[in-house]
């Protein structure tokens, strides 16, 4: 088989809510990397009593829909979903696989890409094709951008985060096969999920918000974070952070942004007390206004941003704050 001559596939994840909105994100990528091979997009999805997720997934811009509808896939497992999976891709013989990295992508991909002995790139902040239809896998390091490529082993598979691609319109009119994955009879499952404890989600969810305040070690204290949290309310913004803000115990690792973290493409971002390393910044995509406050002017922050405050944020946040207080009582 010709190396760069299969398939574009997206293992699709389901939420309360439906397919998530990375898994769609990523089902326009894939749509936009095989119609530069000549190829199809197709997507594999595993859950159950979900009828209309086929279709909806053919509407996002596949053309074949792998699903499977049993108890057994109804929860996440890690090894039935290993198995199934797997198996599908050694008989289907994929080009590329996009995994959405989440808590179950960040699981299942090094497991396929282990069964499967073939390469994986994790995080990564953008996919192309370079001249010879090889997959090019970018991810920040070292201070900037690295590209990996995976040339001998297929599937070529990578993880991508929600907000680094844009969701592609929901065309209605496509057609597309929805074909049913078989649990093998056979397969006896090691583990039983007992309970499921869903995680406190934020008022305003980073990857959807318009506004975004983010604060790293700069805020100094709880009493500083605190202010930057306050700001945050104020503006009706998300309210994002760097690790050290992480690390003191300021805020919970949810609201973390960048290759760790999370990936959001606000129209406002401001950042305050952090230095904008590239492991944070790499976490904003298309900022329209970017704001810093930070009181080294010779921070790497303010090569980045548009607008740059030089001032103990300390001090500076009081002062905004009652002003937008008073502003707001107006």
């Amino acid at each position: 088989m010709d190396n760069n001559k299969g398939s574009v596939w997206v293992i699709a994840e389901q939420g309360k809510l439906g397919i998530l909105d990375v898994s769609l994100q990523l089902i326009g990528k894939a749509r936009q990397l095989a119609d530069e091979l000549d190829s199809s997009v197709e997507v594999v999805s595993l859950g159950y009593e979900c009828n209309l997720i086929g279709t909806q997934l053919i509407a996002a811009g596949a053309d074949k829909v792998y699903i499977t509808d049993d108890p057994a896939t109804a929860v996440y497992q890690a090894e039935l979903y290993t198995k199934l999976i797997s198996h599908l891709f050694i008989q289907q013989q994929p080009n590329i696989v996009l995994i959405g990295s989440t808590f179950m992508g960040r699981e299942l991909a090094p497991l396929l890409a282990a069964t499967l002995k073939t390469g994986l790139t994790a995080h990564c902040t953008d996919l192309c094709l370079d001249d010879k239809g090889i997959l090019e896998q970018k991810i920040p390091a070292y201070g900037g951008m690295m590209t990996i490529v995976c040339p001998e082993k297929r599937p070529q598979m990578a993880t991508v985060a929600k907000g680094v691609f844009r969701q592609q319109e929901i065309d209605n009119t496509r057609s597309g096969d929805i074909i049913p994955i078989e649990i093998p009879v056979d397969f006896k499952a090691r583990i039983r999920t007992l309970d499921i404890v869903n995680e406190e989600t934020p008022a305003i969810a980073l990857e959807s918000a318009e506004k975004i305040v983010a604060g790293g070690a700069g805020a100094q204290n709880i009493e500083g974070w605190n202010m930057i949290e306050e700001l945050a309310t104020l503006l009706g913004a998300g309210l994002g952070s760097t690790r050290p803000a992480v690390d003191e115990a300021w805020t919970k690792i949810n609201t973390m942004i960048g290759q760790s973290g999370r990936m959001v493409n606000p129209k406002l971002y401001i950042g305050i007390g952090l230095s904008g390393e590239q492991q944070h910044m790499v976490g904003i995509v298309d900022s329209d206004i970017m704001i810093a406050i930070n009181n080294d002017e010779q921070s790497p922050i303010f090569k980045q941003v548009d607008y740059g405050i030089v001032d103990d944020c300390q001090l500076f946040l009081p002062e905004l704050i009652k002003k937008l207080k008073a502003h707001q009582e107006k």
